[in-house]
């Protein structure tokens, strides 16, 4: 089979890419180039392409550039911003798998005539009653199938994940008996395109304008302060928001970006009941019931009962109320057994 092998310049695409001409594939690499500004983390820097260019060459395999710098600008960048811009929690991570690491990836392989894809995600992709499905990886601790929740069937019966069933000592372990230059190449654990040194306020500070905010308290609406960018924060935050140290913890409750109002209150007041889910992609048929739900990319799956009204919109109902999840964050259904990924959409 001949497939398009997406390589980041990290270890689990250097293995993905080694797994597949293991098992007798004909393999090309394809880095994709990204993001045009300054980087110093995630998978977006210089040196990621030339690590995956030099795997391509440990390899012997071609490998191909391309860029698409005005694709993610448009659809990871951009969106970024707007989103907090209109007081939400965004994802970029899953927008830039959902845009280019496969749309467009998935376009390109078919331009240039591939039977598939692979990439390194820690998930693996398997048939049930004749549809297919992302299902968890192997190793618990990296698993990534949160993070490509939205593929359809298309793009899953032509998906290949060549360490899904491998753990990440396991992954290196490979990378090292092959010499692969990236055996010992730390994990990218932040968005690519906001650098350590600057970090988020920096980026988006110089992109939208900040506002004040008054900080009051959730109970009886008392004034306790003032911050300086009501864009900076998230739900749950309870550093950085002008309080005063002693006392009782306090959290933000909720955030009212049309009069710029922070609300805080007890860790109490976090708790919900239920919470509606928009732009629901689903991996086959739309599930109702009992599933299990994840709400962040290393967060644990909690119970709950899917509802679907007319629109499409979902409603989940926990089996126990549960911290409530920022509009804008991403929201992830599982099957009962909490192994194969049903669908998911955006926190409301």
């Amino acid at each position: 089979m001949k497939v398009l092998v997406a390589l980041s310049g990290g270890v689990d695409s250097s293995v993905a890419a080694a797994e597949l001409l293991q098992a007798g594939h004909e393999v090309v690499g394809i880095t994709m180039r990204l993001w045009g500004g300054e980087s110093d983390t995630g998978c977006c820097s210089i040196a990621d392409v030339d690590d995956a260019r030099r795997v391509a060459q440990q390899l012997d395999i071609d490998h191909l550039v391309f860029n698409f710098t005005d694709d993610f600008n448009t659809h990871v960048v951009d969106p970024y911003v707007q989103a907090h811009r209109d007081g939400l929690t965004p994802n970029p991570c899953i927008e830039c798998n959902r845009h280019l690491k496969f749309d467009r990836l998935s376009e390109r392989a078919d331009l240039l005539g591939f039977d598939a894809i692979a990439t390194g995600h820690h998930a693996r992709i398997t048939q049930r009653d004749g549809a297919w499905y992302v299902a968890r990886g192997e190793d618990p601790a990296k698993d990534q199938s949160y993070v490509v929740h939205m593929l359809p069937q298309r793009e899953l019966a032509r998906t290949m994940f060549p360490i899904g069933h491998m753990t990440k000592s396991q992954v290196r372990a490979k990378a090292t008996a092959l010499g692969l230059r990236t055996a010992a190449k730390p994990d990218s654990q932040d968005v690519c395109f906001i650098t350590e040194g600057g970090g988020r306020e920096a980026f988006l500070g110089s992109r939208i304008p900040f506002r004040r905010a008054q900080v009051v308290d959730a109970v009886d609406g008392s004034e306790l302060g003032e911050i300086d960018s009501l864009e900076m924060v998230t739900l749950g935050q309870r550093r950085g928001i002008g309080l005063a140290g002693g006392g009782p913890k306090r959290y933000v409750v909720a955030i009212d970006h049309e009069s710029a109002t922070v609300r805080v209150g007890g860790e109490s007041m976090l708790q919900d009941a239920s919470i509606a889910v928009r732009n629901v992609a689903w991996a086959h048929e739309p599930a109702v019931g009992q599933v299990t739900v994840q709400c962040s990319a290393h967060g644990v799956a909690q119970a709950g009962a899917l509802k679907v009204n007319d629109a499409g919109d979902v409603l989940v109902t926990w089996a126990a109320p549960q911290r409530r999840v920022s509009p804008g964050q991403s929201v992830v259904f599982y099957d009962a057994t909490n192994t194969y990924v049903l669908g998911g959409g955006i926190a409301q």
